[in-house]
């Protein structure tokens, strides 16, 4: 299971990435003493900006940890019953049996049954997943739209039930962790955003995280770049965006060595304690935003290679970015990687997404960095 890092490896292979039509993207990868930084590729394709491992990032459902390990931390306290109804706390945003049913654990694992809200709020995407019958035009059009969450959530409460309250496999929706946000909100007093940040990212001491406020990036950043399957050609910058389409789902801001501190420390028991580490870490089956079925805990995601150890993290994207951060269980060998486009894939004759040269080489990047 030791495999102490490989510079030339990782330059290597993260190189292979931008090569395969990657942008730009950056990573830190670590074992135990040993740290690797690298970047590869440019930040902004028009000036040719190079892209550096110490930029800020939207790293997108990343923000999922932060928020599940928020109310870990108040179910420790008392104040937030983990088996508890959400309609106990909100009433309003979930009424009746449906409130009675849905618990603040299928919440936060995804069994809950409540729909996603996105393709409500943003009517090009109404057709999502059919892909093909998707277009790119609400991107634009809510680039600086400020979104209250409960009329997201009302969209997804209100929509057709994806399954069963506690039904698995689980279906992927950013409409729980909103209301995780709202929940937040009820039981402290502050919004999600001002908790998370005083007990989440202050006490992991993460300096360049923040759930922003407006919709720019403060500090050093790449353009994001958004292809949304081969629709938008060349791909264009979204950057700038206003991220309370999302909120404590997310929006985080970040760099890849703080996210390798924070992942580190909540694996060490510093962020929740260990019994509530146990429980993220009790997984359950749950279809992705992408299609396929995933182990999934409360806020976090397994993964392993054979005879290497399991790893624990999340990934994340946003409209042009995405990041994933995964650390091994015994804390010793972490990895964090962000890109700078998504949805590079184009779409078959089906509807489906085409394999891209990106997609082995960064499986082959991952490897490397979580492996060696």
């Amino acid at each position: 299971m030791k495999n102490p890092l490989d510079a030339a490896a990782l330059n290597a292979a993260i190189d292979i990435v931008h090569r395969a039509g990657m942008p730009g993207l950056f990573a830190e990868v670590r074992d135990g003493d040993q740290v690797w930084r690298g970047a590869a590729g440019v930040a902004d394709v028009a000036t040719g900006r190079p892209v550096t491992a110490g930029m800020r990032h939207r790293v997108g459902s990343i923000t999922k940890t932060f928020t599940a390990a928020a109310v870990l931390q108040q179910v420790e306290g008392g104040q937030i019953g983990l088996d508890t109804s959400i309609g106990r706390y909100l009433p309003g945003l979930v009424p009746g049996e449906r409130g009675d049913a849905i618990t603040v654990r299928m919440l936060i694992n995804h069994t809950s049954g409540l729909a996603e809200y996105l393709p409500y709020a943003y009517p090009s995407l109404k057709a999502f997943p059919a892909l093909a019958d998707t277009g790119p035009q609400s991107l634009d059009d809510h680039r600086l739209t400020r979104f209250h969450p409960t009329e997201l959530i009302k969209m997804g409460v209100t929509a057709p039930a994806v399954g069963t309250p506690g039904g698995t496999p689980g279906v992927y929706s950013n409409t729980n962790y909103l209301l995780l946000g709202e929940l937040l909100e009820q039981v402290t007093g502050a919004t999600a955003e001002r908790y998370i940040t005083r007990n989440v990212i202050e006490r992991a001491g993460l300096r360049d995280t923040e759930l922003p406020a407006g919709p720019y990036v403060d500090g050093p950043h790449s353009q994001l770049y958004e292809a949304w399957f081969g629709m938008i050609d060349p791909p264009r910058d979204y950057s700038v965006y206003d991220m309370s389409w999302v909120g404590p789902s997310a929006s985080l801001i970040s760099t890849v060595e703080d996210l390798n501190r924070f992942y580190g420390m909540l694996l060490a028991g510093e962020i929740v304690s260990p019994s509530s580490l146990a429980q993220m870490q009790r997984t359950v089956p749950v279809v992705s935003q992408e299609g396929r079925t995933i182990d999934y805990g409360l806020g976090l995601h397994p993964m392993e290679g054979p005879g290497q150890g399991i790893f624990w993290g999340h990934g994340g994207t946003v409209w042009g970015g995405g990041a994933l951060a995964m650390t091994r269980a015994d804390g010793k060998r972490q990895m964090a990687v962000a890109v700078n486009l998504q949805r590079w894939n184009r779409l078959d004759s089906s509807g489906k997404p085409q394999p891209h040269p990106i997609d082995d080489a960064l499986a082959a990047l991952y490897r490397v960095a979580m492996y060696g």
